[in-house]
């Protein structure tokens, strides 16, 4: 047999690439830095090749390194799907779920996932991480997460989708505005810059713009907020107006605040809300009856509004 590569020195391999420092990575692998260094020069001699130029201050990776980077990423996650394979075998709702979710999604479902969790899969344990859809999918793919709830749609080639639920848009301002506000809404009626959204990192901003068919971007306010509370207190504070999901509604956001809630012009604007994992998985199962979970006990009434 021919003599392979260990996991171990593509594991170091990684975490250098990952953390561009070899003290850091050291410590993300429990190892000294002398250990790591020499596992992946013993790395290098197995496969003949120069994966990182060195002196004595700096380093780099060759191009041949940057893509064994990539191949090692790929063969550490079908490794620990492997392991999980075995694992869960006969018990699929069991184990561990690293399991990430975006912003406008986190505050208002996750807490509820989690105790559904414990009240019908106790022997499943879910490790939670809040980001951007970008970063998320990008942990997905290196096998750093298991499982996303992502608002869609969202380009998720080369991952598998479940819809979970719709969440409806609405369209909130101050009750001392919404006086002044002619009925129905019409978005040319209201001032220019007095529509309020969130940066564009935050794909609800796509979303929203995309679902209320709202096209005149004069009619945004170049201020991007970081999170929805933040939107509902530029709101509150009589500057404009911002479109909510259903869900931070429902969950609370309002409250404290002199603000109403209406109904954005068109046709019931929506997103959807799915889970996302990798196609090489072994634990399809388990996630796929996790959606139907939530699904059915916690977005049903979101469900039944479209």
């Amino acid at each position: 047999m021919k003599n392979l590569p260990s996991l171990k020195n593509l594991y170091y391999l990684v975490n250098l690439y990952q953390e561009q420092n070899f003290n850091r990575a050291a410590k993300i692998c429990f190892v000294s830095q002398s250990t790591l260094s020499s596992g992946i020069q013993n790395l290098e001699e197995q496969l003949g090749y120069q994966l990182i130029e060195r002196d004595h201050k700096s380093f780099m990776f060759t191009a041949i390194g940057e893509e064994v980077v990539e191949r090692a990423r790929d063969i550490l996650t079908n490794v620990d799907d492997l392991v999980e394979l075995v694992k869960n075998q006969g018990a699929p709702m069991t184990g561990e779920i690293r399991l990430g979710c975006i912003p406008t999604i986190a505050p208002f479902l996750l807490s509820r996932v989690v105790k559904l969790c414990q009240q019908e899969y106790p022997q499943l344990s879910l490790l939670l991480k809040e980001d951007t859809t970008e970063r998320l999918l990008d942990a997905l793919a290196k096998g750093e997460l298991d499982l996303l709830i992502l608002a869609l749609p969202v380009d998720t080639s080369g991952f598998h989708s479940m819809k979970v639920g719709i969440d409806p848009f609405k369209m909130v301002m101050h009750q001392e505005m919404s006086h002044d506000v002619v009925q129905p809404i019409d978005y040319q009626s209201m001032p220019d810059e007095s529509i309020f959204l969130l940066q564009a990192e935050h794909c609800i901003t796509g979303h929203a713009i995309t679902a209320c068919q709202l096209g005149d971007s004069a009619k945004i306010n170049p201020f991007a907020a970081t999170s929805l509370h933040t939107l509902v207190q530029m709101v509150n504070s009589k500057l404009g107006t911002t479109f909510l999901p259903q869900m931070a509604i429902d969950a609370g956001i309002l409250k404290d605040t002199e603000l109403k809630v209406m109904d954005p012009p068109g046709e019931a604007p929506y997103r959807d809300i799915g889970l996302v994992w990798r196609q090489t998985t072994s634990r399809i199962s388990t996630f796929r009856t996790l959606g139907l979970a939530i699904q059915q006990k916690l977005m049903p009434q979101v469900l039944a509004k479209k």
